[in-house]
């Protein structure tokens, strides 16, 4: 059965901080929808109705397309350990850019990364759980070390001409904000 919560409990906090993997979704007012998997250190509770993550480098840049025409995000959790739990926090997000004055205060609550594209903070507005009964059981083996690899095999320019090539433009041709976009 599924319940809902104004903000994130102490139990709901927990559980957030002993899973590897999250997932964001998003859309704007039109075009196609995304969902896309987020791992490592890369996010932070600020309060139990504000949560930051650090959107990393990638082959896209969706959500900060979506948010930028509509702030609305689904970010959601599940186990796939000895727990049956599904968790969705419901809510409203703004991208923080490398150079805007947020920028500092927000990365602070992560380890560097050189590959760290935006910061989305996040207003909570509910918080829903539910069984996660039909979630598998998978065990967790280890961060993967692609994405560093890569970041180790880019100058600051190259990443700069990745993100105007490959990161710009939603999938939809609208705008995501990286570098003014």
């Amino acid at each position: 059965m599924a319940k809902q919560f104004d903000t994130l409990e102490a139990d709901h906090q927990k559980f957030i901080g002993e899973q590897h993997l999250f997932f964001t979704g998003s859309a704007a007012a039109d075009g196609l929808v995304n969902v896309s998997p987020k791992g490592m250190d890369t996010l932070h509770i600020a309060d139990p109705n504000r949560i930051i993550w650090m959107n990393l480098t990638g082959s896209g840049n969706e959500t900060a397309g979506h948010i930028l025409e509509n702030p609305r995000v689904t970010l959601m959790w599940c186990s796939f350990t000895t727990r049956p739990l599904i968790m969705r926090v419901y809510g409203t997000a703004k991208a923080i850019n490398p150079g805007d004055d947020e920028w500092d205060a927000h990365a602070s609550h992560f380890p560097p990364h050189r590959g760290a594209r935006q910061i989305f903070d996040v207003q909570v507005d509910m918080v829903q759980t539910s069984c996660g009964w039909g979630v598998p059981f998978m065990d967790f083996n280890r961060d993967r070390d692609t994405m560093q690899k890569y970041i180790d095999g880019k100058t600051d320019q190259g990443f700069r001409d990745s993100w105007v090539k490959n990161n710009a433009v939603t999938l939809d041709g609208k705008p995501t904000g990286v570098f003014g976009t």
